[in-house]
C-alpha cells in the first residue's frame, strides 16, 4: 500500500510541469535523491521532490547547469552551506551574459552595416542579375 506522502513518477512530473523522462534524468544526475523503490520496482518520491524539480527548473532558467546544481545539492546534503558558491556562480554567469550581450550587440551592428551595403549593391544590380552579396562578406 502506498504511503500518502509518497508519489509516483507521473505525480511528480505533473506537479512540477515536466516529463517523467526529465524526472528520471534528474535522478540519474543526482538532483533527486532518497527515491525508494516499492516491491514492484516503482519509484516512490516524497512530496518535496516536486519543489526540488521546480527549484532546478528555475535555476536552469538563469543559467545554472545540471552538474553545478547536483554538486550544490550534494554539498547541502553533506551539511555544508553552498550559499557563497551559489552566489559566486551566479555572479560569473551574469558577467558571461554581459559579455555575450556585448558580442551580440557588435554582431548586430556589423550585420546592419552589411545589410546597408547589400541594399546599395542590389539597387545597382539589374533585375535578375547576380549581386554576389556573399562574396562581399
Amino acid at each position: 500500500m502506498m504511503n500518502d506522502a509518497e508519489l509516483l513518477i507521473g505525480d511528480v512530473a505533473r506537479g512540477a510541469g515536466v516529463s517523467a523522462d526529465t524526472i528520471r534524468h534528474y535522478e540519474r544526475k543526482g538532483l533527486l535523491t532518497g527515491i525508494r523503490r516499492d516491491g514492484s520496482g516503482y519509484r516512490r518520491y516524497t512530496a518535496e521532490a516536486i519543489e526540488r524539480v521546480r527549484v532546478v527548473r528555475r535555476a536552469l532558467g538563469i543559467g545554472f547547469t545540471l552538474d553545478e546544481l547536483a554538486k550544490i545539492f550534494r554539498q547541502r546534503a553533506a551539511g555544508q552551506a553552498p550559499c557563497r558558491q551559489v552566489h559566486e556562480l551566479a555572479t560569473r554567469k551574469a558577467a558571461e551574459l554581459d559579455e555575450r550581450i556585448a558580442e551580440l550587440t557588435a554582431l548586430r551592428a556589423a550585420l546592419a552595416e552589411t545589410l546597408a551595403s547589400w541594399e546599395q549593391r542590389l539597387q545597382s544590380t539589374s533585375p535578375g542579375g547576380f549581386a554576389r552579396l556573399l562574396e562581399e562578406l
